[in-house]
């Protein structure tokens, strides 16, 4: 099951360029589906429970089923992605994503109105995710060489931009046109990521080898906290995630406040990713990035007001304008976090160090989620997100005295 040295480096393409990097551009398809099908089926889920449910209470459980999982296989995932084959994750992950969404169909027309099920389902769609997202991040070190690396970090994170973009305007689509059967073109374009998983050929890797004990499990919590630049880029993009959160509240907005229907709501959650993809295509552009560390906050306490300007705004046009600048600052926090965290990480410790980032970052959009709808139920909609914003530009002032050796981080030389 192991990754076996089929080539003569890291990367397995030399100085090629990435368009002619047969195993990166399987990568992108990968990853690109993937963040595709994840986002209709975020779509559609959001709307179905909302609809059903009426209670933005429940948005905030959709995020919690999901994180849960997460939090609770991290650990296991991250030694898994160390020992074994992770282009073979990838392939048998996605391969669950996709047998999950045609149960979310069967469901759909079952006739049930009980969100209990869909709840149950989640669980397993995010423990499938707990061991695919670290397991993504760390292949991508394993087919880019270390010199193209941050163009790769910039190219990679476009492409699942991309996904972001299309997934949830295709999904708002679909269910205006078809409704739940929006499930059958999840399920569908689950099976082509690990499908194109398949050809991806790994170059040298080092594999955990020892024998498994609490030591080895918790390495990746070890490395991060000896490596401080790592713990403050993590966490500070851990607590901007939970308090900016505010993508599983856009069915209430759409609904509620703006009163743009399902069509209205794809378009707000591909407006972030086409912000992203904007700034995204603008890094591949940049030969040798600089002044990373003061990039990092500075894009944050972008992120946070533009959260607060989007829980103000009454308006369509202007609420989508401040989703892109979020989506674009947010580009930039994780182009400069994923270059810190994977060139300064071995090969050997990336599982783990992947699957901690993982909890931070891609599993604290659900918790994110779950912060805004119980303030929700609490508070009301717009103060909730409002309020998510202000703490989120406060905590940056705070990591920013408390981590200087991140924030004088200029070039990935200095890694």
């Amino acid at each position: 099951m192991n990754d076996a040295p089929t080539e003569p480096d890291s990367a397995g393409s030399g100085s090629l360029p990435l368009s002619r990097n047969k195993s990166f551009l399987c990568f992108a398809v990968l990853r690109f589906t993937n963040s595709a099908a994840l986002q209709m089926l975020n779509v559609a889920v959001g709307w179905q429970i909302y609809e059903m449910t009426g209670n933005p209470l429940d948005l905030g459980f959709v995020g919690l089923a999901q994180f849960a999982p997460v939090l609770a296989l991290f650990l296991v995932a991250g030694v898994i992605s160390d020992r074994f084959s992770r282009r073979m994750i990838a392939i048998v992950t996605n391969l669950v994503h996709a047998a999950t969404a045609v149960l979310f169909l069967a469901y759909a027309f079952s006739g049930g109105q009980s969100a209990l099920p869909i709840f149950a389902l989640l669980v397993v769609h995010g423990a499938a995710r707990s061991f695919f997202q670290p397991t993504a991040n760390a292949l991508l070190a394993n087919i880019v060489p270390r010199d193209r690396f941050a163009a790769a970090i910039a190219a990679s994170s476009s492409v699942l931009k991309a996904g972001f973009m299309v997934g949830p305007a295709l999904g708002g689509i679909l269910i205006a046109v078809i409704g739940l059967w929006v499930y059958l073109v999840v399920a569908i374009g689950f099976a082509i990521a690990g499908l194109a998983a398949i050809p991806i050929v790994v170059g040298t890797t080092r594999r955990v080898t020892q024998r498994i004990d609490l030591q080895t499990i918790l390495g990746g919590f070890t490395f991060i906290n000896e490596k401080k630049i790592l713990l403050g880029a993590i966490t500070l993009d851990l607590l901007a995630v939970l308090f900016s959160g505010i993508m599983g509240m856009l069915p209430v907005f759409a609904k509620d406040i703006l009163h743009v229907g399902p069509e209205g709501l794809g378009i707000m959650r591909t407006t972030p990713a086409v912000g992203s993809l904007i700034v995204g295509l603008l890094l591949t552009r940049i030969p040798a990035a600089r002044h990373m560390g003061p990039t990092l906050f500075i894009s944050t306490i972008i992120l946070g007001a533009s959260t607060i300007a989007f829980s103000l705004s009454t308006v369509f046009w202007f609420s989508v304008l401040m989703l892109a600048i979020w989506g674009g600052t947010d580009m930039l926090s994780v182009y400069v976090r994923q270059t810190i965290m994977q060139l300064a990480t071995p090969d050997e410790m990336r599982g783990r160090v992947n699957s901690v980032s993982s909890v931070a970052i891609n599993a604290s959009n659900e918790l994110g989620d779950f912060r805004a709808g119980l303030m929700a139920a609490w508070i009301t909609t717009v103060p909730a997100v409002l309020v998510g914003g202000a703490v989120t530009i406060v905590v940056t002032g705070l990591w920013w005295r408390l981590f200087p050796d991140l924030r004088n981080v200029d070039r990935v030389s200095d890694l």
